[in-house]
């Protein structure tokens, strides 16, 4: 996938986009690193980030939603 292929220019470990893949399924740990990677500088340890989320995910705590209405109204006010 093309999140495989960014993750280790983002910093982000084997291990860490393995355990997210399982945790949160391929997809969804593809658009998070879509997401990091949009957030640019914003996020300083991506590799951190995506491990603190994959622990969320596992405990029920983590939804993709409110990370893509944040990025989408992120978008909308640049283009304004």
């Amino acid at each position: 996938t093309t999140a495989a292929l960014v993750r280790p220019l983002l910093g982000i470990s084997p291990s860490a986009w393995e355990e997210a893949g399982q945790v949160m399924g391929e997809m969804q740990a593809s658009i998070v690193v879509a997401a990091i990677l949009q957030r640019g500088v914003a996020i300083k340890n991506p590799g951190g980030y995506l491990r603190n989320l994959t622990r969320r995910a596992a405990a029920g705590e983590f939804s993709i939603w409110p990370m893509l209405l944040a990025l989408s109204a992120t978008r909308l006010k640049k283009a304004t």
